[in-house]
């Protein structure tokens, strides 16, 4: 077991073949089928991993109430990732899904791995069934 480190990140999607970037304020990312995912490290020790799917499709305000009643059913029906509408400052709506997981006591590579994936593949579950909703609404 070890400390959460953004190296354990980068070898776990270097060991997947995934491509990825490390932003200006040292946050790893990448693109996964047209959808921004973020893996932050949180936690007063940075112990804690955040992966979250910035889901590529956007809405208007009008779609506000069928985005929240979308998260709810999702969020019911599902452990992962928890998703939640996000309501720009130009007035954009999207959906925004997080897995997270806590490592106080520390993480193996194989658990690093296992969570990553499933942030990655539930990530864009998640962006598929957006986007089925977003083709519904034209």
């Amino acid at each position: 077991m070890q400390s959460l480190t953004n190296e354990m990140i980068t070898s776990a999607l270097d060991e997947r073949g995934f491509n990825y970037f490390v932003d200006a304020d040292g946050d790893v990312a990448g693109n996964f089928q047209g959808n921004l995912i973020y893996f932050f490290r949180i936690g007063d020790q940075k112990e804690m991993i955040q992966i979250r799917a910035m889901v590529q499709h956007v809405f208007g305000m009008e779609d506000v109430l069928r985005l929240y009643e979308f998260c709810n059913s999702w969020n019911h029906d599902r452990l992962w990732p928890k998703a939640y509408v996000h309501i720009g400052d130009d007035g954009t709506v999207s959906v925004i899904g997080e897995v997270v997981a806590d490592w106080e006591k520390g993480v193996t590579p194989e658990q690093l791995d296992q969570v990553v994936i499933c942030g990655i593949a539930t990530g864009c579950q998640l962006a598929d069934a957006v986007g089925a909703l977003r083709e519904d609404s034209i």
